[in-house]
């Protein structure tokens, strides 16, 4: 496994992550037993950091990696959020509930200081007034949050998130669906040493080439109830893309593979490939597809002729259809 530095100021880590949004259940029931294995296996592959959020499974997420943690003798970073759930979404946002917020995360993962705490997809106008920021600050300062970063959603978000000081990341929504980062945000956070988290790398598993039409989902995974945006942002379900237009080009690029890797392995190569990103944070549902995820680190660089046509086919086939703010 190669490593990255998260930010100038942050921590090594491994360029392939593990996100953790499934441990919560919220793409169905995931058992105790699964999620420890599936961080063993990580952590035996050399992934160290984990990417979660309080409200995955109200709290379970966070739990079932404290509960991993103190059986693991490799050092892990560990990166939550704050900003949904709680009470605050959309416009409750205090100091107090913050800190509140911060108090329970460590309480569930077992530690005395979270090592980056991120802001949720938080609304643009709380970004935009910078109160929130200054909370932050002072929470590193009292030794609650080694650092602190944000999740965003759009290009403008991580544009008004670059102005603040002491920011060590941003999280954003990148993968081959949705490309208009490489122009409009990556260059900015490379030049300002900050680090990139990519999320979503194969886009709801639809990159993993394993969907078909009649792949269904269960009632409770975002990928039925979010498909159209009736719960948050479309853009964290699919990539915003209608779910059949995503299958069509997911067939496009099928064609294009070369022999030797997996649909997900080129989606997640993919990204590696813009050195602007830090770590790509693909979930995984078993063991075997940790391993596969952090393989991508050891493959080569795409070829530049590959990396032209889905460059091509972004702009002429896929981004009209992208959804949501972006």
């Amino acid at each position: 496994m190669k490593t990255r530095k998260l930010g100038k100021q942050g921590f090594t880590i491994s360029e392939v992550g593990l996100g953790c949004w499934q441990f919560g259940g919220d793409f169905g029931e995931m058992k105790e037993e699964t999620a420890i294995s599936i961080m063993k296996t990580a952590v035996e592959n050399g992934v160290n950091f984990f990417d979660t959020a309080n409200v995955y499974g109200a709290g379970k997420s966070e739990e079932l990696i404290g509960r991993f943690l103190k059986e693991c003798d490799s050092p892990v970073v560990v990166a939550t959020k704050f900003g949904r759930g709680d009470g605050v979404y959309p416009n409750n946002y205090s100091e107090s509930i913050l800190l509140q917020s911060i108090e329970a995360s460590l309480k569930r993962l077992g530690t005395d200081t979270i090592d980056l705490l991120q802001l949720h997809c938080i609304p643009t106008e709380v970004l935009r007034q910078g109160d929130v920021f200054n909370w932050l600050r002072r929470a590193q300062q009292n030794g609650l949050i080694r650092h602190f970063g944000a999740s965003v959603e759009t290009v403008e978000e991580g544009l008004i998130c670059l102005e603040q000081d002491g920011l060590l990341s941003l999280q954003v929504i990148f993968n081959i669906f949705r490309q208009k980062m490489v122009s409009e945000l990556l260059p900015q956070a490379k030049a300002r040493g900050l680090g990139i988290i990519a999320r979503l790398p194969l886009a709801s598993g639809l990159l993993s080439g394993k969907f078909t039409r009649q792949t269904t989902f269960r009632p409770t995974d975002h990928r039925n109830y979010n498909r159209d945006g009736a719960s948050f942002n479309v853009g964290e379900t699919f990539a915003g893309l209608p779910f059949t237009k995503g299958l069509e080009l997911v067939e496009m690029i099928k064609k294009m593979l070369p022999g030797d890797i997996s649909m997900a392995q080129l989606a997640l190569r993919w990204i590696l490939d813009h050195d602007a990103v830090s770590v790509v944070i693909p979930g995984a549902s078993s063991a075997a597809q940790v391993k596969t995820n952090a393989d991508s680190s050891n493959l080569e660089q795409i070829p530049e002729a590959l990396y032209k046509n889905l460059q091509n086919l972004y702009d002429e086939q896929i981004h009209a259809h992208i959804r949501g703010p972006y």
